[in-house]
């Protein structure tokens, strides 16, 4: 005992003297106890970067005693919510990892044989360490600053470029969201190019992606036929585009040349849904003419998931890259005329044009694009086509074995999916499977179908063969074939070559391709560097522990369409995240559909459209929007069907209630909803989002709350509580799945009590019920029935650890530091919005548009300088031009907060030497940031400033150095000269 005492008096004086200088009172005796010994739960503390004392100076440094002070003056008093929410006590790192694993295991990981878009593969160790693991590749933003960001860059135009190869398009972006929304998105491109109403889609395409586009073409007001592709009849001119699959969903290949010859003959576009496997071995819809192609490349080198996250392909002719949806990376040159990649056409378009987007894609798949194209270049040609080749054999061996034994086989020519007519019942050979578990597709029909995959060895097939009473063997099989080429399929053989660039030729060893791998990632800024200040992003940590469910192999190795009792593990997390979400939002249900943040508002506003037609109410078509709101949101709006209408904003960045109440008044008998961001993008809470949402309810409209800005919510107040009937959450943002250099995002929505039954519904396993039935009703929004599922342990994760009261000191964390960084910079940088409280949320809006006068220095310029201090940019221009939008989050600490306005003062006296005549006007450290090694380095230097301040303006930026891969982006040329697919190579200049 008395040694313990010891321990205590030694352990107290050491903490005493490292806080009495941050007034942090002396313990009492009663106290030491608890404090030497306190509850093992430390994860708030590792999640919130500011230690005690820190939030205590800064929390002087704004005028304020303590947090709850704060939530109590930020917060407006009629919304705030000061009890604990209703969640589980936290739990410690080490026992959820117990948990999580004991979840995990209650899936049943069979061997499935399923196919319909999904198969297992084999993810190569080395990239599934090294990027689906690494913080390096996960925690990056999407690349709107390119010179900070040519690594992953790189990787993407490296999936452009197999995208291409494989289907034999001319170009194509850097991923979509899934099959699914890829081929609506194809089609409704079909339309925007020909302005026809009617479209028309083969009955042999995967089910979930023609009740994703059922589900986009009836809120646009379109016409669809669904039907046997052979007899579609274009002579009328009236059909916009048609889709097909190849192979078909049986796994049937047909030659579809004459349709495609007949279509564009009567100017119908025609789109192919394909699989990039199969393209390795037969001929690419290209060489027939197709002008889109579109699919999943989940097969490259992505787990299964449970339906995802997997990166969907978009390709197509060059005489419609203007109308291509989504991302696409451009190759253009830097100010010293190197070769530099960058984001092209189609950059945040949503954000420009508002309700005349073309598309909503605001987050897509980067992270898993890399790992496909990362698959791609491990694998080369060569490899490639030997999976594909193996695959192909073995399921021709299956066939004639089946054959032989009298079962029929529908498809006549086929690469890994054959469809069976057997002789015996459906039920037996179901029996026979699953006392060996696995799964096949059983029709309604009676007939099976079996898709093989990389995994399939010959042990597999045999049993396979066992299952349907054949008495053979795949040697004696073998035995038996003359010629495994000699079929049907040999028509439809491949002839061209593809990943003939050199990047695709030079990686096969794991030594290169780990050295290629760190390369790029050296080459990017992300939060393993420094923090990166986002507003509206919420560019918070990512923890190990929440990541390492991710990689179990009960989560990673499901097939989504699996029957429900496979999946109890899912069962058990979508229910506890469920039950959680709905407690910190107060909302009555959750939808895990939407596999992005743009996703989630589609979802959300076609459900207050199903709801207004249940009641009658067709002629309810408006939407207003204020103009603060997030600029995907009239892009959103515009694409559920809705006539969007703008609500002005006052002096201060709040909403004008008067003007609302004038549209209201105006449009009260068309009103659908009201779509408001809250907190507003202009970083304010408004004291009067009650009444707003009174008003627009009394005459018979729905609210619509953006969820973007959950980060200041969570623990403090409740939209379900203050009139909100929807809201989609960004699980990227508040709940802490990382952003993998522009997605995966997940975007799920929880609605009131009375739009419930109008969330997402699917066509092979109702989400709603968890049943494996035909779901009626809105119908998918994503191919997979709970969108991204793989990566929800995430979030459910976060939640776990924090517990309620941790949840709510994150959120008032992310308040404090925000404040603090405001009141830091305010005698050099204006925000331009406060509340009524002079308080700002967790992001503000710093005010740079003077500087163009006094100093020609703009938005991009600051933004490009803050490279050389070692930072990310924050939101630039964005919700007001010519204005910076920073949001700390919560997890950054007060070291890293007072770095990152250190280096915003450093620039502001810059610009103040600028004004006075000391720095050139337009030769300056500012106007010609960043600055690379190469140029620091070279002998020549020409600038009237020095080296040192052009690349070490302060200390801090020395050591690390993080430096910018090329200089300043010429955005001109690239859209100028558009090139999307890996350059030549040439010697740098």
């Amino acid at each position: 005992m008395q040694s313990i005492l010891k321990i205590s008096r030694y352990l107290n004086f050491l903490k005493i003297q490292r806080f009495k200088k941050h007034s942090v009172r002396k313990l009492s005796s009663n106290g030491n106890f608890q404090k030497l010994f306190p509850d093992k739960n430390e994860f708030q503390a590792r999640h919130i970067g500011p230690r005690d004392f820190e939030q205590l100076e800064m929390l002087k440094t704004i005028g304020f005693n303590s947090l709850e002070e704060l939530t109590k003056t930020a917060v407006p008093s009629n919304i705030r919510r000061d009890e604990d929410l209703n969640i589980d006590k936290p739990m410690t790192e080490y026992d959820l990892m117990k948990r999580i694993t004991e979840i995990s295991q209650k899936n049943k990981v069979w061997r499935s044989y399923i196919g319909m878009g999904y198969y297992n593969c084999c993810v190569p160790h080395t990239i599934m360490r090294n990027i689906f693991e690494n913080p390096g590749w996960t925690t990056q933003y999407t690349p709107y600053q390119p010179e900070i960001a040519q690594g992953r860059l790189e990787s993407l135009i490296n999936y452009q470029t197999m995208i291409c190869d494989m289907t034999g398009m001319e170009v194509a972006n850097a991923s979509l969201l899934d099959e699914g929304t890829s081929a609506a998105e194809a089609l409704a491109l079909a339309y925007r190019h020909n302005k026809r109403k009617k479209l028309f889609v083969s009955d042999k395409v995967h089910p979930q992606t023609i009740s994703v586009i059922s589900t986009r073409i009836n809120s646009l007001g379109l016409d669809l036929e669904i039907g046997d592709v052979f007899n579609v009849d274009t002579s009328q001119k009236n059909i916009a585009g048609i889709l097909l699959q190849y192979p078909d969903t049986t796994g049937a290949i047909y030659d579809y040349e004459k349709i495609v010859k007949q279509a564009h003959d009567d100017g119908t576009l025609v789109c192919a849904a394909t699989d990039l496997l199969a393209l390795a071995i037969i001929r690419p819809p290209g060489e027939f003419d197709v002008d889109i192609c579109v699919g999943t490349s989940q097969r490259f080198g992505v787990p299964l998931g449970y339906g995802g996250p997997h990166a969907g392909f978009f390709a197509c002719r060059q005489k419609l890259v203007r109308l291509m949806p989504g991302r696409m990376i451009g190759v253009t040159i830097d100010t010293d005329g190197n070769n530099a990649y960058r984001l092209a056409l189609q950059t945040r378009e949503q954000h420009i044009r508002r309700d005349k987007a073309t598309s909503n894609i605001c987050t897509a798949q980067a992270l898993l694009a890399n790992m496909s194209a990362m698959y791609a270049v491990y694998h080369g040609p060569d490899g490639i086509k030997n999976i594909s080749q193996r695959i192909n054999y073995l399921t021709k061996i299956l066939a004639k074995g089946l054959q032989s034994s009298g079962h029929e086989i529908y498809n006549e020519a086929y690469f890994d999916t054959i469809t069976v007519s057997p002789n015996i019942k459906q039920s037996i050979i179901k029996n026979n499977a699953e006392n060996k578990n696995i799964n096949l597709r059983y029709n309604q029909d009676g007939s099976i179908g079996i898709s093989l995959d990389e995994t399939t060895v010959i042990n597999d097939v045999n049993d396979l063969l066992e299952i349907f009473n054949v008495n053979k063997s795949v040697e004696s099989i073998v035995d038996d074939i003359k010629n495994i080429d000699d079929d049907n399929t040999i028509i439809f053989k491949r002839k061209t070559l593809y990943l003939q660039h050199s990047v695709f030729n030079i990686h096969h060893s794991e030594t290169r391709i780990v050295r290629y791998m760190k390369s790029l990632e050296n080459k990017d800024v992300s939060l393993v560097h420094s923090m990166i200040p986002l507003g509206s992003c919420t560019m918070k940590l990512n923890s190990t522990t929440e990541m390492m469910p991710c990689s179990l192999s009960g989560f990673t190795n499901i097939h989504p369409f699996v029957p429900v009792e496979q999946a109890q593990g899912y069962k058990i997390l979508f229910k506890e995240l469920k039950n959680d979400l709905c407690s910190i939002t107060g909302y009555d249900d959750i939808s895990f559909q939407p596999n992005s943040g743009a996703q989630g508002e589609y979802a959300g506003l076609r459900a207050i459209q199903c709801y207004h037609e249940s009641r009658g109410d067709y002629n309810r078509k408006v939407c207003l929007i204020p103009i603060s709101a997030h600029g995907t949101n009239p892009a959103s709006a515009q694409m559920a069907g809705m006539q969007v209408e703008p609500i002005y904003v006052k002096k201060d960045g709040s909403v004008d209630t008067v003007h609302l109440k004038n549209m209201i008044d105006e449009y009260k008998n068309s009103l659908s909803c009201l779509m408001i961001t809250y907190p507003s993008t202009n970083g304010v809470f408004e004291e009067t989002i009650g009444d707003v949402c009174d008003m627009v309810h009394k005459a018979g409209g729905q609210v619509y709350l953006d969820g973007a800005n959950m980060n200041a919510q969570v623990g403090l107040c409740r939209p379900g509580d203050y009139g909100s009937d929807v809201s989609h959450l960004n699980l990227h943002k508040t709940f802490c799945i990382p952003h993998g250099g522009g997605g995966p995002g997940m975007g799920p929505i929880g609605v009131k009590r009375h739009l419930m039954p109008f969330l997402p519904g699917h066509p092979i396993i109702n989400s709603a019920n968890d049943t494996n039935e035909l779901t009626p009703g809105l119908g998918a929004v994503s191919a997979a029935p709970y969108g991204s599922s793989a990566i929800l342990p995430i979030s459910w994760a976060y939640i776990k650890l924090m517990g309620a009261k941790g949840l709510r000191k994150a959120t008032q964390v992310a308040i404090l530091n925000a404040n603090y960084m405001s009141k830091r910079l305010e005698n050099y940088y204006k925000t331009l919005y406060k509340g009524d409280s002079g308080l700002v949320a967790h992001e503000f809006i710093l005010d740079i548009r003077d500087f163009k006068k006094t100093a020609n220095i703009e938005a991009v310029d600051i933004a490009k300088r803050l490279m050389d201090y070692g930072f990310h940019a924050p939101t630039m221009s964005w919700p007001v031009t010519g204005t910076l939008m920073v949001e700390p989050t919560e997890s950054e600490d007060k070291l890293e907060l007072d770095r990152f306005c250190d280096a915003l003062i450093s620039i502001r006296k810059e610009i103040q030497d600028i004004e006075n005549g000391k720095l050139d006007i337009e030769n300056n450290p500012i106007k010609m940031s960043p600055h690379t090694q190469k140029q620091v380095i070279n002998t020549q230097w020409d600038r009237p400033y020095s080296r040192e301040l052009a690349a070490f303006p302060v200390s801090f930026s020395k050591v690390p150095k993080i430096w910018p891969s090329v200089g300043r982006i010429d955005d001109i040329y690239g859209d100028k000269n558009l090139f999307c697919t890996c350059p030549p190579i040439l010697p740098q200049q």
